[in-house]
């Protein structure tokens, strides 16, 4: 005789998506009756992404941004099953682990969790491989919509980002930390990691000629991000952190890449700074 199916968690996982055909089957899998509602936003994918979804039965909703606040995740948590309280947000290419689904099992057993967020750690995976050690990395994924909101930074000008809230978090009363985490596993070429890093860095650029919306960024950051966001010599700090504080070393090859890309991000970010800065002295002269 087999153990009854337990009970939906009491949340909705919400998967914003773009083009996320490679990685969607498994997401949504990974979720798909464990609670109480999976919903794909799709910002007008020209691939598979909403058919497989439906497939599989996750609701998806449709969505198109306006150029103004709310981005996308806080439009989800303003209109998107606005009856479930808490939201764990999970990108087109995440899974929970079995051991963040027995976490938030306890976490809600109790009723309702007492922070206004969490904090989830990230596993991540680069080159074809998890990394145990150069990268670590939090996420505010879990939040209760009552209690969290998605600061409006001024970032509406920057490009780079467009419809998705940048490099920041959503800003909550009290804010918990979980001890399992959402593995980041993309199936895409590593192509499109440089492709989305590029524009990324547009963003982070525009920030650094724009201080009074950076600061308003590094407020929205998690502790970890506050820090690096001001350390100098960004590129090499990012290097020697990943690869040798962090011993991304023990990650092989694929330690050593990521340790190089980051810090290759890093220094377009420097660059078009300069840059920025340079055209805009010349054009004020």
């Amino acid at each position: 005789m087999t153990a009854p199916a337990a009970d939906p968690l009491p949340l909705a996982v919400i998967i914003p998506t773009k083009d996320e055909a490679e990685n969607i089957a498994r997401t949504v899998s990974s979720v798909l009756g464990r609670v109480e509602a999976v919903v794909v936003v799709d910002s007008d994918s020209s691939d598979a992404t909403v058919a497989i979804a439906r497939d599989l039965g996750a609701q998806v909703v449709a969505y198109a941004w306006d150029g103004r606040y709310p981005k996308k995740k806080q439009w989800c948590l303003d209109r998107v099953r606005p009856e479930i309280p808490w939201v764990l947000f999970l990108d087109g290419d995440e899974t929970p682990s079995a051991e963040l689904l027995a976490e938030l099992r306890e976490l809600f057993a109790a009723g309702p969790p007492p922070a206004g967020a969490y904090d989830i750690p990230l596993g991540y995976w680069f080159g074809g491989r998890r990394l145990r050690h150069g990268h670590t990395i939090v996420k505010r994924a879990l939040v209760d919509r009552t209690r969290c909101r998605f600061p409006e930074v001024g970032d509406l000008d920057a490009p780079g980002m467009g419809e998705q809230e940048g490099h920041y978090q959503p800003v909550a009363d009290v804010v918990g930390r979980l001890r399992s985490p959402i593995e980041h596993e993309d199936l895409d070429p590593v192509r499109t990691w440089f492709d989305r890093h590029n524009r990324y860095s547009d963003w982070e650029a525009w920030l650094e000629v724009h201080p009074d919306v950076r600061e308003g960024v590094r407020l929205a950051k998690t502790r970890q991000g506050q820090v690096f966001h001001r350390a100098p010599f960004k590129p090499l700090v990012s290097f020697a952190y990943a690869y040798l504080w962090k011993r991304g070393f023990l990650d092989g090859r694929a330690g050593f890449d990521y340790a190089v890309a980051m810090s290759f991000y890093r220094w377009q970010i420097g660059v078009k700074a300069r840059e920025a800065r340079r055209l805009g002295r010349a054009t004020s002269s």
